[in-house]
Parts: C-alpha cells; sequence; structure tokens
C-alpha cells in the first residue's frame, strides 16, 4: 500500500499546483478575511485601539515566524523522505516535528510574559495603547500552543498532499474567530466587554480549536505516516535537519518582525502613521496570503520531485508558481491604487487617516508585482535545501535597504516618503533572486536525476 506513487509525482503540474495550492489559498483567505474582520471590530473601540493591536504585530510576527520556519523545515524533510520512499524515516520526521513545534509554544508563553510590557512601551507613550497594547500581546503569547500545534499537524497534512483537509482546520479557526471576535469584544449574548484583550482571546480560541481539529484529521486521514508516541525518543539528528531548512525560513520571518518594529520606531512622531502602516499590514495580507497558500501547496511538489529525482517537474513548478504569484499580486496592485480610500473607510478611519493613508496604499503597492516573483524564487530555494539564499536576500532587503532608506526619508519631515522605501527595497530583492535562481539552476537544478 505504502509503495504506490504519491500524486504528486505523477499528476500533471498544472493540475497539481492548483489541486494541491487552491485549498491553501482559500483557506489563508479566509484567514486574511478574519484579520481584517478582526481590525474592523477593534477600530469600533477606537484609533487607539487599532494602534496598539498594530504595535503587537511585529512580536506575534516573531511568534508565527517560529512557528511556520519549523514547519517548513518539517514539510520540506518530510516531503523529500516521502520522495526517496523511506517511510520510517517519514514517521520519525514527523514526530520530532510535533516536539519541537510543542517546546516553542512553551518557551513563546515564558518570552510573552517576560517581555510584552518593555516591548510595547519602547514603540508608544500614549498610556491608553500601552495598556491595550500589553494585554493583547500577553494573551496571544501566553496561549501560542494553538498557533504552534496547528502550523505544525497542518503541515504534515500538506506534506502528504492533503491540503484540502488543511483548508477546513484553517478555514474552521478562522470562522470561530469571527464569530467570537463581536461577542468578546464588545460584550454581546451576556459576555463581558472586553475590548482588545476579547480579540486576542478570540484568535487564540480558533487557534486551539484549529490544532485539535488538525490532530484528528493527521491520525484519522493521513495514512502516509504514523504517529506512534509509545516509545518515542528525541532524533537530535533528525531536529537538526528540520532547522537546517526551517532556520532560514525563521530568520527570513523574524527579519520581517524587525523592519516592522522599526518602521513603528520610524513612525512614532508621525502618530497616526503608526495606525495606517498597522492597516497596511491588514489589507496587504488579504493580496500576500493567497501567495503564501501557493507556496504551501508549492513546496512538497519541489521537495518531493528533488528527492524523486524529477528534473522537469521541479522545473516545472516553479515557472507556474511565478506566474500565478505575479497574477495574484497585479490584481492586489490595482486594488490599492483605484480604492485605497474605500479600503481604509472600512476600519472606521478618519479623515486624517484616509489623508495619511491613500498616499501610502498606492506608493507601497507598487512593489507588489516584484515581491509576488521574489516570495515564490525564495520558497523554491527553501524546498531545495538552500534556504540560506531566501535568508540573505530578506536580510539585504529589510534591514540593509528598507530600514535605511526609510530612516533617510523620514529626516525630510515628509511622511509620503517614507512609503517609498518599499518599492526601492523590492526591486534589490528582484535582482538578488535572480541572481541566487540562476546559482541554484546550475548548482542544484541542472544535476536533478544524475
Amino acid at each position: 500500500m505504502q509503495a504506490k506513487e504519491n500524486k504528486m509525482g505523477v499528476m500533471p503540474i498544472g493540475k497539481l499546483l492548483i489541486s494541491m495550492s487552491l485549498p491553501m489559498m482559500i483557506s489563508m483567505l479566509v484567514q486574511a478575511l478574519y484579520n481584517i474582520v478582526d481590525s474592523i471590530f477593534v477600530a469600533q473601540v477606537g484609533e487607539y485601539a487599532v494602534r496598539a493591536v498594530s504595535l503587537a504585530f511585529p512580536a506575534q510576527t516573531l511568534m508565527i515566524a517560529v512557528a511556520v520556519g519549523t514547519a517548513v523545515g518539517i514539510n520540506a524533510l518530510l516531503s523529500r523522505t516521502l520522495g526517496e520512499k523511506d517511510f520510517e524515516k517519514a514517521n520519525e520526521v514527523a514526530m520530532n516535528g510535533i516536539l519541537v513545534s510543542f517546546l516553542c509554544s512553551v518557551l513563546a508563553a515564558i518570552i510573552g510574559c517576560l517581555a510584552a510590557k518593555a516591548f510595547i512601551y519602547s514603540q508608544t507613550d500614549v498610556e491608553q495603547v500601552r495598556n491595550y497594547g500589553i494585554s493583547y500581546l500577553i494573551i496571544c503569547t501566553v496561549c501560542s500552543i494553538g498557533i504552534f500545534l496547528q502550523t505544525c499537524f497542518e503541515r504534515l497534512l500538506q506534506s502528504t498532499g492533503r491540503t484540502f483537509i488543511t483548508m477546513i482546520t484553517q478555514g474552521t479557526g478562522a470562522i470561530i474567530n469571527i464569530i467570537l471576535d463581536p461577542i468578546l469584544i464588545f460584550g454581546l449574548f451576556g459576555a463581558p466587554k472586553l475590548e482588545v484583550a476579547g480579540a486576542a482571546i478570540a484568535t487564540i480560541t480558533g487557534q486551539i480549536i484549529a490544532a485539535l481539529l488538525a490532530i484528528v484529521c493527521n491520525f484519522k486521514f493521513n495514512h502516509d505516516i504514523h504517529l506512534k508516541f509509545r516509545g518515542f525518543r528525541p532524533n537530535f539528528r533528525l531536529i537538526g535537519q528540520i532547522y537546517s531548512v526551517g532556520a532560514p525560513s525563521i530568520v527570513v520571518q523574524a527579519i520581517g518582525s524587525v523592519m516592522t518594529y522599526g518602521m513603528n520606531l520610524i513612525l512614532s512622531s508621525y502618530g497616526i502613521a503608526q495606525t495606517v502602516f498597522g492597516l497596511y499590514f491588514k489589507l496587504q495580507s488579504f493580496v500576500f496570503m493567497p501567495i503564501f497558500g501557493l507556496n504551501n501547496g508549492m513546496v512538497p511538489i519541489i521537495a518531493y520531485n528533488y528527492g524523486a529525482g524529477n528534473r522537469v517537474r521541479v522545473i516545472k513548478t516553479i515557472k507556474s508558481s511565478i506566474y500565478f504569484a505575479i497574477g495574484i499580486m497585479f490584481i492586489g496592485l490595482l486594488l490599492m491604487e483605484l480604492i485605497p480610500a474605500q479600503l481604509l473607510s472600512m476600519f472606521n478611519a478618519t479623515p486624517e487617516l484616509i489623508t495619511v493613508g491613500v498616499p501610502a496604499l498606492r506608493t507601497i503597492c507598487l512593489s507588489f508585482l516584484f515581491a509576488g516573483y521574489c516570495i515564490v524564487v525564495g520558497s523554491s530555494f527553501q524546498a531545495l535545501g538552500n534556504g540560506i539564499y531566501s535568508m540573505v536576500v530578506s536580510i539585504a532587503r529589510q534591514l540593509v535597504v528598507l530600514l535605511p532608506v526609510a530612516f533617510l526619508f523620514s529626516l525630510t519631515g515628509n511622511v509620503n516618503l517614507i512609503w517609498w522605501a518599499f518599492p526601492i527595497a523590492e526591486l534589490m530583492s528582484v535582482a538578488m533572486s535572480s541572481y541566487f535562481l540562476w546559482r541554484i539552476n546550475h548548482k542544484v537544478i541542472c544535476h536533478i536525476g544524475e
């Protein structure tokens, strides 16, 4: 039974990529929707509430970076092992992945308790924003076990081609979050009125339920791997292999967290610009989340066919993914250029916020087409075991170019100039990504199957 060829090795690439990615893209869109709905409800509490959630965002993304990066390592190693038909090792990879994901959640909870106050205080001196931000961040970090286990068990399903099931688990968590948001924020149906803290509780509740559902689905439907906890012992060699691929992904996403924190500091003297920046990230998630869903479907296909020695399928997968990504990003570009004020108005935006926000959205979105290409290429590096390339590109883009350029533009006193740092940094990212793609093609892809 186990020797039967997985669909990732035989199905036509276009059909396979759509079948693997579309469920993930839909679930990611639902997640993006709940991020936006979450902020719409929080915005009804007030602009300070939105700003507080925005200031907590870098810490949240750092935590998610560790969860996703760990899962990327599990996904790539597990898919490659299945491609090599080493089913015993695949089971061991899965078990060790579950262990490290749990331990990461414990670490996140400890750091959240110790550092949340200092983190929020460093970004603002507005007392109400501080109070909102601290309560929100502590809840999200202390109860982070949901996001870590959800991400891990969903990637186990993705690694074996069962992306439709992950659409169900992610969608369920997101819908629960959306339902609980107004109930807990505004105190409906007899629930206490918790405002920003209610949004945090709704978020972690959705994550925990999604995690439980993903665990059940793995035991019931994921027949390519067999999870056995009895007699399990950690394998530090496999854990090292997981993080040899996953660590660059963690660094890449963690750098995004550092960039967001740095931008919040740069924008702090402009007041409402911090809120605009936070709302931009909520809106852009509706464009970027489908790309991440595409990546989640693409990575196991590349890793599987890399392990199986099928060069043609690896190349076709990368090319098709780039075309899809650029198409999605073009739609996002049109929306932000044509209706930026309407998009911001969803968040109960004041005239001042719209005045600052419209040029911000129209400028930043110029980087979208370049970003779609770079995201796919960077994930291809990870799937081929060269995640260090994507890490280098991300460091250069966000720390070497974006933040210094944004800081220099901020010295002019014109907030509209600061947003140009994004397209400038993305142009550099395109150049570096293309160079590394050329290198990996000559050093790895060309030799697959030899």
